[in-house]
């Protein structure tokens, strides 16, 4: 794209966010925006042994990711069958060489899916979730993200806490964070290693959610597979030039029409961190950002 079109496209997709963040905060019907969602009579209740997609991006991310797909192979499911679709950029080095190294684990009920994207299209998170929601063939679709950690117990006492539902959305009551942590945090750097690693998880903290944000958003398959995720918002299924702040969390909530429903799910575990990979390193945006960050905390 040449510059002088690079500088119309942005005002016009700075347009559409401010349109589409209004609308969410519910002056608009949603319906006019998706396909029906299925009624819940309609809804089969989940299995006893049911079957889970967890659908993560990674854009240099790597070191974060390395501890979520860890968990996978240090904890296999024994409650339910999981599918792991990961969306990635063939030219994340890191990333590529840690996927290639954990698809060498042959591990019980679970499947490894890598789906590459081009960089445009993994910078817009809608995308990836919204061909995932489409595709999936799981009774439930839980969308998250690369910090995150299923760690031992989780997967198990999620499958419990499923039996018998059918709600549209989902989410874990409670999970465990670390502060923020720096870049050189020894967490961090372990997990640049190319190998199985794993948490101590004294040293996180419990933390009470009220709605299903982002990383924790678990739908029910059927209601994935007839409206997508987000693919009536073009804005959201739009490739971008650079790793997009995630406004389509709040949009899917507004759709679906609901904050949803939380479960007790235990080992539920989050890394959080300063520097975000989606911002180039070394830069006075990465710097402010890291900053900005730290204060929030």
């Amino acid at each position: 794209m040449t510059d002088a079109n690079i500088y119309p496209q942005r005002w016009y997709n700075g347009i559409q966010g401010a349109f589409l963040r209004m609308a969410a905060s519910g002056l608009l019907p949603a319906s006019w925006f998706r396909p029906p969602i299925p009624r819940s009579a309609d809804r089969p209740p989940s299995a006893a042994f049911p079957t889970l997609e967890i659908v993560t991006h990674c854009w240099q991310y790597a070191r974060t990711l390395t501890y979520q797909l860890s968990s996978f192979v240090n904890y296999p499911p024994k409650k339910l069958d999981l599918t792991v679709t990961v969306f990635y950029a063939k030219s994340d080095t890191a990333t590529v060489r840690l996927l290639e190294f954990v698809e060498q684990h042959d591990v019980p009920n679970v499947t490894w899916n890598w789906q590459p994207l081009p960089e445009g299209e993994l910078f817009r998170r809608g995308i990836g979730r919204n061909r995932a929601a489409l595709a999936s063939r799981a009774d439930w679709v839980w969308m998250t993200d690369c910090d995150i950690i299923f760690h031992e117990g989780c997967l198990d006492s999620l499958a419990d806490s499923l039996q018998g539902r059918n709600d549209v959305l989902l989410y874990p009551r409670q999970d465990r964070t670390t502060p923020l942590l720096a870049e050189s945090n020894p967490v961090l750097e372990k997990g640049e290693q190319l190998k199985l690693v794993d948490i101590e998880t004294t040293e996180f903290s419990i933390c009470t959610r009220d709605r299903a944000r982002g990383e924790y958003q678990i739908i029910h398959g059927d209601v994935a597979r007839a409206i997508g995720y987000c693919g009536g918002l073009s804005l959201y299924q739009t490739p971008a030039e650079h790793f997009c702040k995630c406004y389509e969390d709040r949009a899917f909530r507004w759709l679906v029409g609901t904050q949803g429903e939380p479960l007790d799910v235990e080992g539920v575990y989050q890394i959080r961190h300063a520097t975000k990979g989606r911002y180039r390193k070394g830069t006075a945006w990465s710097r402010l950002r890291g900053k900005i960050r730290q204060l929030q905390g």
